[in-house]
């Protein structure tokens, strides 16, 4: 207003917008405060975003919450979606084009042994997918083993090809870990792919008693929390780095995935991160926050999902 009428004075151009001169300067003062505010959201969505690039703004929401109460800013989700986009800063997801599944082999295949199986702690389920990432104009593949319960990423590794033995490498990880009785009640469920199904695979499963459960039809939703980590993990961390060769994509791989299990919070586990539920001593009070903002009525997708 002062603006606009630079040459009027205050008292005059209150009486003419029928508002005094408090209420004026009380607006000024609360624009000056929204700005500053939305400047320290701002600075901290990219203090965030340093290290988890393409992290969705439901997961931001949650980790921005301690320095809204620090700040007593007061900002619903809605807003924040608001936010990002009047900045740029949305995120935009991406599909995957490269097959990494070859199922249509002569080896033995496992049937599904988890349709009606909910993991009530760790080390009960393990899920294990496969997925690819560009490095330097070339395709290396990543093999992740998830926790189903915690949605903590036990064992993965990376290779130039999908030979079965780099699977094995990913498994030989997540094995290390286990403490010797573990594994007593532990199936593995993964899909029918050459490398999951191969003697060497198979036969480190057995030799821990560990069960082999595969999906059966090539539908990503009989193992949804393995697509959905390999989807976060590409999205979030790898698609938006930028790596020049397979030395630096392997140690870029360890920090993404450090970041992913003691920092992102998961909506399927009350947003807590993935370590925090893993490694809890006593079980924790866990409610699935999540709404499926994709698909309706699909309770395979809802029971996991992030």
């Amino acid at each position: 207003m002062r603006t606009n009428f630079y040459h009027i004075g205050l008292a005059k151009l209150c009486g003419w917008f029928g508002i005094t001169r408090q209420a004026y300067y009380q607006e000024s003062w609360n624009q000056m405060d929204n700005g500053i505010e939305i400047e320290v959201l701002l600075k901290e969505v990219l203090r965030i975003r340093k290290d988890h690039k393409r992290i969705g703004t439901r997961k931001l929401y949650e980790m921005l919450t301690p320095i809204m109460i620090e700040h007593q800013i007061k900002l619903g989700r809605d807003k924040l979606f608001d936010l990002l986009a009047a900045n740029h800063l949305l995120i935009r997801r991406r599909k995957r084009n490269i097959r990494t599944t070859f199922s249509n082999h002569w080896l033995r295949k496992y049937p599904n042994l988890i349709r009606n199986f909910v993991p009530t702690w760790p080390n009960q389920l393990w899920v294990s997918d496969i997925t690819y990432w560009k490095v330097n104009g070339f395709a290396v593949y990543i093999t992740f083993i998830t926790d189903a319960y915690s949605h903590r990423i036990v064992g993965y590794n990376l290779a130039e090809t999908l030979e079965a033995i780099e699977c094995v490498r990913a498994l030989q990880m997540a094995l290390s870990a286990l403490l010797a009785e573990s594994h007593l009640r532990l199936i593995h469920h993964s899909d029918r792919g050459l490398q999951y199904c191969s003697s060497e695979y198979v036969g480190l499963l057995n030799k821990y008693n560990i069960q082999i459960s595969m999906t059966e039809s090539g539908d990503p939703l009989e193992n949804p929390v393995a697509e959905r980590v390999n989807g976060i993990i590409k999205e979030e961390y790898l698609e938006p780095a930028n790596v020049k060769s397979v030395k630096e994509a392997i140690a870029y791989l360890h920090k993404a995935i450090a970041l992913y299990n003691t920092e992102r919070p998961h909506m399927s586990i009350s947003n807590y991160t993935p370590d925090t539920v893993h490694y809890a001593e006593k079980p924790l009070e866990i409610k699935r926050m999540w709404k499926n903002y994709y698909k309706k009525n699909n309770s395979i997708v809802n029971q996991y999902q992030d």
